[in-house]
């Protein structure tokens, strides 16, 4: 036994289903209601499509078709209990992980895609969508989550943001200012922590002292709670109370989920050098997907019928996906000048002019 499990607190997270799919103790959730049947069914629903959008896309990444791609595997009830939460008019502030995530919220595969080719630094309309672009720097979409909700407060507008963060990312400073100016400020603000074990190769032991995330939330002056993160039914019921309180006015809710990265970390890091076999295998056990798989079918809630129907739409989507990745994007080099500011300014737009015309040219050149 090492000298972090003998000192460091034991905690026990919020669950409303157990490993086995079966209900949980009435005490471990809380005070937490389970969900009815048709959220659970849609949740899970969700779940099979993005794990198979997942899986393609890891896939295609191998093939060379995207230049890199931060799997979600084993992570789809935070992500999908996160996304189906929100309200409409809600925001999301997303990381460059969470993209089953905006899948879930309507975005299509070849704008998410759009990313991770490169092609575009965001493949949707934000205002659209109302999610934020996915942000590849640690934790600075939390303050940007903070900012935008207490705009909204200050409009009067029944709008609450959620900020998704890895544990890696609450050891950023801009974390600790996005917690403290939320508790200050009252900020309509949920922050949904996916403690999946590492920051890329740092073990949560060797980040944090605390007992749990979750825990951190006393000293900033707002809830935590700290929620198997492999339990959709919890995730859901914790998230849709946090995100119901914001926008009444209770301020922010610090969430940590505690879940597990099945891949790695990106396609270009290799996890065997700092977690072993055994370590993946006990939590391949924990399949958030199984587990509410076997609630609903125990339930009589899930038929093979319904399950074999989810099975297809997800095989359609993977090959929807495919087929988006096989067409060759349309780039207009003069894209680069848009959406740099609201007004335009005139040395951007003689710069816009010059590049105009060198592309003319060399199209004229290439023609003759």
């Amino acid at each position: 036994m090492s000298d972090d499990d003998v000192t460091r607190p034991t905690a026990e997270p919020i669950r409303l289903i157990d490993e086995r799919g079966e209900p949980a103790p009435h005490e471990r959730g809380a005070g937490f209601g389970m969900p009815e049947a048709g959220i659970l069914l849609d949740l899970y629903r969700r779940m099979v499509l993005a794990r198979r959008f997942d899986v393609q896309v890891t896939a295609l990444t191998r093939q060379g078709r995207l230049a890199t791609y931060p799997s979600g595997l084993g992570q789809e009830a935070c992500e999908i209990a996160a996304a189906a939460a929100l309200a409409d008019d809600d925001w999301l502030f997303p990381t460059y992980r969470d993209s089953i995530a905006l899948l879930a919220r309507g975005v299509k595969a070849v704008e998410i895609l759009s990313f991770f080719r490169g092609d575009w630094h965001s493949g949707f309309d934000p205002k659209q969508r109302r999610i934020a672009p996915q942000s590849t720097p640690l934790a600075t979409q939390a303050l940007h989550a903070v900012g935008f909700a207490t705009a909204s407060k200050m409009r009067h507008e029944s709008v609450a943001t959620l900020a998704f963060l890895g544990d890696g990312a609450t050891s950023e400073g801009e974390a600790h200012e996005a917690f403290n100016f939320a508790a200050v400020w009252q900020a309509p603000t949920v922050f949904v922590v996916q403690n999946n074990g590492y920051a890329i190769s740092v073990p949560f032991s060797k980040q944090s002292r605390a007992r749990t995330l979750a825990d951190k939330a006393i000293g900033y002056g707002m809830p935590g709670h700290f929620v198997d993160g492999n339990d959709v039914a919890a995730m859901y019921a914790v998230i849709t109370d946090a995100l119901d309180r914001a926008r009444n006015g209770g301020g922010p809710t610090l969430i940590e989920g505690l879940t597990y990265r099945m891949e790695a970390h990106t396609n270009s890091d290799d996890p065997s050098r700092y977690r072993g076999d055994e370590e993946v295998e006990r939590w391949r056990v924990l399949d958030p997907i199984a587990r509410i798989e076997s609630y609903l079918i125990r339930e009589g809630a899930l038929t093979e019928k319904l399950r074999a129907e989810i099975a297809d739409a997800a095989e359609q989507l993977a090959a929807e996906t495919r087929d988006a990745m096989n067409e060759s994007p349309h780039l207009d080099p003069l894209e680069l000048f848009d959406h740099v500011y609201a007004t335009p300014r005139a040395a951007l737009a003689e710069q816009r002019d010059y590049l105009a015309t060198e592309l003319e040219s060399s199209e004229a050149r290439h023609l003759s």
